[in-house]
């Protein structure tokens, strides 16, 4: 059967928009105009926005183009050398011959035994954990394979899990539903990722458009609306319900904003004071943070800036016992948000036909973490922490390095 959506697109648009995107790895930041010429509107907000486009462009370029590996119409596969590492990239098009898929993975065999997967992970940073578990019908997380899996590190953003468990909580216990309808409000938006920050305040959307841009796109700004309208408070019991075996280590629990007002800012006393406190003053600190203006800042910082005193903290088995409360919970809208997005992760859909995703990361932290489900629903989790507190490594190519991981214990586990 012929695709008449993909036979009307001209035979060189899919290698020409490959061709762009190699050649813009070399000149960034892109104009907001060539990157919405360019991208598709579901792609571009998956991405976050132009601002998280840029990102990831400068994160992994330069790159040079080695070969074209396959090529019909709508869809090019090539691989290509980066800075550290050679990739295979994968680029579709729509019928208007705007990016619609853009996808970048390691061009190596993943790796097929666990002491192959345990050579991986040793070579991602100075501090990495994992685990790659079965959670049980009864919720526990056997772990088959781990490396410091009850090590307690930073988790960037996510940290989400928990708050989507908080929401999801609130909905089981009829003080909240999906569909309520919730205000932007100016001073609770915050920095990119994501694309509330640019809707304007007063706009009203059902909490589970805010879950899913929470979720699938990183949205901080929908992050931190949900957090005000939760409380603080309950997504430190939800860290408890969970299972989370330290949640005293995420108090106070930041927003987003007040992470990057303690770290984004050109004042560098300002974290230093805050650390200094002790920790049951220091909320007081954060409410007065969260009514500052944003900080002006249109890149991240270069170096790592307090990632084991400034974050938000778990462990892989932690992470594993989040989506075990999460499957617990059981709710439509859960697995609608988690599943929108696997961040190119690509496991064969024969074999999970359901996968999660949430990672996090910022300079010297990387997280990633998926569970996936069997065809006869056997529910598998893999965890991936790395972090450096001194040393700003290359997050996407430890992200795609360490996917490659992730895909080999996956195959692992379901055997």
């Amino acid at each position: 059967m012929i695709d008449e959506t993909a036979a009307n697109i001209p035979s060189s648009t899919a290698e020409q928009q490959l061709n762009w995107l190699v050649e813009a790895t070399t000149r960034t930041p892109l104009k907001d105009s060539e990157i919405r010429q360019r991208l598709a509107p579901a792609l571009l907000e998956a991405s976050g926005g132009p601002d998280g486009l840029n990102a990831a462009l400068a994160a992994v370029g330069p790159v040079a183009l080695r070969e074209i590996l396959t090529t019909r119409p709508d869809r090019v596969q090539a691989a290509v050398r980066g800075r550290t590492a050679a990739y295979r990239i994968t680029v579709g098009v729509d019928a208007a011959g705007r990016v619609d898929t853009m996808r970048l993975t390691p061009d190596e065999p993943d790796p097929a035994t666990w002491t192959e997967i345990d050579t991986r992970l040793a070579g991602l940073g100075a501090r990495v954990s994992f685990a790659a578990a079965q959670i049980e019908p009864d919720g526990q997380c056997r772990i088959a394979h781990g490396r410091d899996a009850g090590t307690p590190g930073p988790i960037g953003s996510a940290f989400k899990l928990y708050v989507l468990g908080a929401l999801a909580q609130a909905v089981a216990d009829g003080r909240l539903s999906w569909n309520e309808q919730l205000v932007i409000r100016d001073d609770y938006k915050s920095l990119p990722s994501g694309i509330l920050q640019e809707r304007p305040a007063g706009a009203a959307l059902p909490l589970a458009e805010y879950a899913d841009h929470m979720i699938s796109i990183s949205d901080n700004t929908a992050t931190d609306h949900l957090i005000h309208r939760l409380g603080r408070d309950a997504v430190v019991r939800q860290l408890s319900l969970f299972g989370h075996r330290r949640p005293d280590a995420n108090v106070p629990f930041l927003t987003t904003k007040a992470l990057f007002q303690l770290k984004a800012t050109s004042d560098a006393q300002r974290a230093r004071q805050y650390l200094a406190l002790p920790v049951q003053h220091r909320i007081a600190t954060v409410l007065e943070l969260e009514r500052l203006p944003l900080p002006e800042v249109h890149e991240t910082w270069p170096q790592p800036r307090y990632i084991d005193q400034i974050e938000w903290f778990a462990s892989p088995a932690d992470i594993c016992h989040a989506y075990a409360g999460l499957l617990r919970l059981d709710q439509p809208r859960i697995h609608h948000a988690l599943s929108l997005n696997d961040d190119g992760l690509n496991l064969d859909a024969s074999r999970f036909p359901v996968v999660w995703y949430k990672g996090g990361s910022e300079p010297g932290v990387v997280s990633l973490h998926y569970l996936a489900r069997t065809p006869d629903r056997r529910a598998l989790a893999v965890s991936l922490m790395v972090s450096d507190p001194a040393t700003a490594f290359d997050t996407l190519d430890v992200a795609a390095r360490g996917q490659a991981a992730i895909r080999g214990a996956f195959h692992l586990l379901a055997r």
